[in-house]
């Protein structure tokens, strides 16, 4: 079934990928992107293009006002390009006001738009320490300290609003991506998934499950049977074009 989408981060690692698996399963797409110079890049996937910040309450509302969305996704980063281990000092902080702030203005566009289902992205690598492989419902890491604090903390955060949203809500915890626009080629130590295959989920997402996912590939990390039986995801998905 057709569903009206808007999907906030279209030019991001996993919007890429999403905004035509989307369009071809016949869903119209609302793409956001802060950069009027990416708009043509989302037309030409099929989407239509919303330039405009998270950070803007007031014009995130109005825009999904206009678009009245029946499902929000919410693949929102901002983090440099390849993970830059130079930038990412900086980058832990922004990304983290998103997961907060960045989720909360979102949350009420979304609501004041109708929205009925939210899909989100999160992390797989947040865990508190325990028995291996974690499952869904294994706590956060609250206790991290220096740089890992601030991510996690972003990301309980990000959960946290997501889960007590009126409205039926996903959260997908995406094991550290490769492929196409993330930088690396080949999987990482630990819990890795392809950019591809974290985009079928996405797309797997907004017509079915309720609650939290791990979506990575087979690893002794996290376990992924969750995703498998509830969404039907196969972690080895790819888009036929790169």
């Amino acid at each position: 079934m057709s569903r009206r989408i808007l999907l906030a981060g279209a030019t991001g690692a996993v919007g890429r990928r999403l905004v035509p698996i989307l369009v071809e399963a016949g869903h119209p797409v609302w793409g956001t992107t802060r950069s009027a110079a990416k708009a043509a890049e989302l037309e030409a996937a099929g989407a239509n293009a919303v330039v405009v910040d998270v950070f803007d309450a007031e014009a995130l509302s109005t825009a999904a006002r206009e678009i009245r969305p029946e499902v929000v996704i919410h693949q929102l980063t901002d983090l440099p390009k390849d993970l830059d281990p130079a930038l990412m000092g900086e980058a832990i902080a922004r990304n983290a006001r998103i997961r907060n702030e960045g989720t909360r203005n979102l949350i009420e566009a979304a609501k004041r738009a109708g929205a009925t289902r939210l899909i989100a992205q999160s992390i797989a690598w947040a865990y508190a320490p325990g028995p291996l492989p974690h499952d869904e419902q294994d706590p956060l890491d609250s206790t991290a300290e220096g740089a890992r604090a601030i991510s996690v903390n972003g990301v309980i955060a990000l959960e946290r609003q997501v889960l007590e949203t009126p409205m039926d809500a996903v959260i997908l915890r995406y094991g550290q991506f490769y492929g196409p626009g993330t930088g690396f080629n080949a999987a990482k130590l630990g819990a890795s998934v392809h950019v591809d295959a974290a985009a079928y989920a996405a797309l797997l997402a907004v017509d079915r499950g309720a609650g939290i996912y791990n979506i990575a590939e087979p690893n002794d990390q996290v376990s992924t049977g969750r995703a498998i039986a509830d969404l039907g995801w196969n972690a080895d998905f790819r888009r036929s074009t790169t």
